[in-house]
């Protein structure tokens, strides 16, 4: 299944690194960032979480939350999140239901190999519950400057 902007988000249940189960559809009136990376503690993915955890603030500022969503244990999110000082939540989908659900599990290249993967991908979500924007092949550098300048026009 692939989401589409305008659409309403699919709810989902996963567990968070805040010791409870997370379900998309009991935030409400708030923005909702979901972004999608392949692996804890890896470069890239490292730099995007440390990133949007730099401009937290301005986020919630702007009537937002922000999840991080990977299919890695909630242990090694809790590792993750503590080594980085992460101002927010992350979510542990083992089971790729939500990332297939969402269309972020997919075909991926690396250095000539081929194989299943996250694709690194952001969801907004507005406060009414619909897709507000979709990054598909995130470049992590100024990614989530870019997400913030979007809420802020929402």
């Amino acid at each position: 299944m692939k989401i589409k902007e305008n659409k309403i988000a699919p709810n989902f249940k996963l567990p968070s690194t805040n010791g409870k189960i997370f379900e998309l559809k009991k935030i409400k009136n708030k923005n909702i960032i979901l972004y999608f990376y392949p692996k804890d503690d890896t470069p890239g993915c490292t730099l995007e979480s440390r990133d949007f955890s730099k401009l937290n603030n301005l986020i919630s500022k702007n009537n937002t939350i922000v999840f991080g969503i990977s299919g890695d244990s909630i242990e090694s999110h809790l590792k993750f999140k503590k080594k980085y000082k992460l101002k927010f939540e992350l979510l542990s989908d083992e089971k790729k239901v939500v990332l297939k659900k969402y269309g972020v599990w997919g075909r991926k290249a690396f250095m000539g190999k081929k194989y299943m993967g996250i694709i690194r991908t952001t969801i907004l979500i507005n406060a009414k519950g619909k897709v507000h924007k979709i990054w598909n092949n995130v470049r992590v550098k100024d990614h989530a400057k870019e997400v913030l300048n979007t809420i802020k026009n929402i």
